[in-house]
């Protein structure tokens, strides 16, 4: 039987000018262990991670992209873009719907996501915390809650 390619999901999940390379090994272990179909930088370059123990990076594809608009002009047909931005637009993720089709974008642990990426993106998604959080850790709840039994927009 052939795939169905209007219902089949992937989703990615990236950091644009990440800060510290133990944050991507993190979050590519988090990304691996959570089904995402790839994982990609912007800005910085990966490099191995003493953090990445599954060696997620050799195990799904990875993309680097030298800056926003490479990455915008390469993303897969279809796919929408979630920053995951403290912003007054942004959606809860406690009620969002993720789309089929996705790459979820994260932003330097400093600084978050760059304006251009806050303005292109298709969504944004933000969730109920006391204080900020770990950029690893944070990509990591956005990617278990897409694993929850939610619907999809």
């Amino acid at each position: 039987m052939q795939p169905d390619n209007f219902t089949n999901e992937f989703f990615g999940i990236g950091i644009q000018n990440g800060k510290t390379p133990e944050n991507l090994g993190v979050l590519w272990r988090s990304a691996q262990n959570l089904g995402a179909s790839f994982i990609f930088t912007i800005g910085n370059r990966y490099a191995k991670q003493a953090s990445d123990t599954h060696n997620a990076v050799s195990a799904m594809p990875y993309y680097h992209y030298d800056n926003f608009d490479d990455f915008f002009n390469h993303l897969p047909k279809g796919a929408r873009i979630v920053g995951v931005e403290l912003d007054e637009r942004a959606q809860s993720l406690e009620t969002f719907e993720h789309p089929r089709r996705c790459v979820y974008l994260l932003g330097a642990e400093d600084h978050g996501l760059t304006r251009e990426a806050i303005d292109r993106s298709h969504f944004l998604v933000k969730f109920s915390s006391t204080l900020s959080l770990n950029v690893a850790v944070a990509g990591s709840i956005v990617l278990y809650d897409r694993a929850l039994a939610k619907s999809r927009s």
